[in-house]
């Protein structure tokens, strides 16, 4: 909502926020995610263009620590073409993102159908925002979804003894200016479409938003190439009720003082590698901690230990590396989850071609068991 949406108005991450993100945590997150990127990059012949599409990049943090890495490899780099392409609905947001990423340069294009905003990085990287996936060019590229999906809106449904009803918002008869939960009194057309024929729970949440955008990364890969890693809180068909509120760090009652807390659902990663209707390979979902592990986190941090020079520094890098890592904190509750073309996982041995290169190399960051 234009006017009332948590996003449009107050988008409250960081500290003094409602919800912190990894990206704030440590800066170590989003260098190991720049380099899957590039990993992934010279896996497949290191293409002369690739553009890298973040959905809902927040403050900037994480395409702020991504471009430091394409910067510290640009050596690397030198012969490719790399370009940013931000997907974000909000003014607020968009505003904080380019004052972060380009110093706050940016040129207004109320012209150009497509990108709304467009700018450079402080190190000559062009970067392009857009309202929609849609209005993004075709080409090369390397897809982005942190704590993206997880904020789109679900349907609720639950099962009773007369079939599956949806779970509606309403408001209470017995408490003015309060909303309630109810079933609807029969099927609806979502009740219909979104409930799977095998479903074994008996309380679901669907988002089919998130079921479009899959399938819209899903159709770009397979045509121009490249690759889409998900982060988020989620689960692979297992969970029912998830969703949530948060308000300054703590849960906060979804319907109350709608538009001023952080609304959340856990991913369901069945439905995404469901969704991509075979289109694409998918990796995962894999644990962030066990994502970052196999990334090199533990000898990064060894390098940034060693590095520092106090103790309060050195104390705020093993902190963030627990808040990510530990089962208990992000490291279980976060899963990484990718799109990759077929062609990136194929066997060559299947193809009895004696001229076939050597065998691809393993995506970095999951285990070659996670392919699916």
């Amino acid at each position: 909502s234009p006017p009332q949406g948590y996003y449009t108005r107050r988008g409250g991450i960081g500290e003094s926020g409602d919800f912190v993100t990894s990206p704030e945590i440590s800066q170590v997150f989003g260098e190991l995610i720049g380099i899957w990127y590039v990993s992934e990059w010279i896996a497949t012949g290191k293409p002369k263009a690739f553009q890298l599409v973040e959905l809902g990049p927040g403050r900037g943090t994480l395409t702020d620590d991504i471009l430091r890495v394409f910067n510290q490899l640009a050596s690397l780099l030198s012969k490719c073409d790399v370009s940013i392409h931000l997907v974000e609905v909000s003014p607020k947001l968009s505003k904080i993102q380019a004052l972060m990423l380009t110093g706050g340069k940016v040129q207004s294009n109320p012209e150009d159908k497509s990108a709304y905003m467009k700018g450079v990085s402080e190190t000559g990287i062009p970067i392009s925002w857009y309202r929609d996936i849609q209005d993004v060019p075709p080409g090369y590229s390397f897809y982005l979804a942190h704590e993206f999906f997880d904020a789109l809106p679900i349907h609720k449904f639950q099962k009773t003894e007369k079939g599956w009803r949806e779970v509606l918002v309403d408001i209470d008869p017995d408490v003015p200016d309060q909303l309630r939960f109810v079933l609807s009194p029969s099927s609806t057309p979502a009740t219909e479409n979104f409930i799977q024929p095998e479903e074994r729970r008996d309380h679901v949440e669907v988002c089919p938003e998130a079921g479009v955008i899959i399938q819209r990364l899903a159709c770009r890969i397979e045509k121009d190439g490249g690759a889409a890693l998900v982060a988020d809180y989620g689960h692979d068909g297992t969970k029912t009720d998830t969703f949530r509120g948060f308000r300054n760090h703590k849960l906060h009652d979804v319907l109350k003082a709608p538009g001023t807390a952080d609304l959340t659902a856990d991913v369901d990663f069945s439905y995404l590698r469901k969704m991509t209707q075979g289109r694409t390979a998918t990796l995962g979902p894999i644990k962030q901690r066990e994502f970052l592990k196999n990334m090199g986190i533990d000898l990064r941090l060894q390098v940034l230990l060693q590095n520092s020079r106090d103790t309060a520094t050195r104390e705020q890098l093993l902190h963030s590396y627990d808040m990510l890592m530990n089962p208990k904190k992000m490291g279980d509750r976060f899963n990484f989850f990718a799109l990759l073309p077929h062609h990136r996982l194929a066997d060559p041995d299947k193809n009895h071609k004696p001229e076939s290169k050597s065998p691809l190399p393993p995506v970095a960051g999951f285990g070659e068991l996670l392919l699916k």
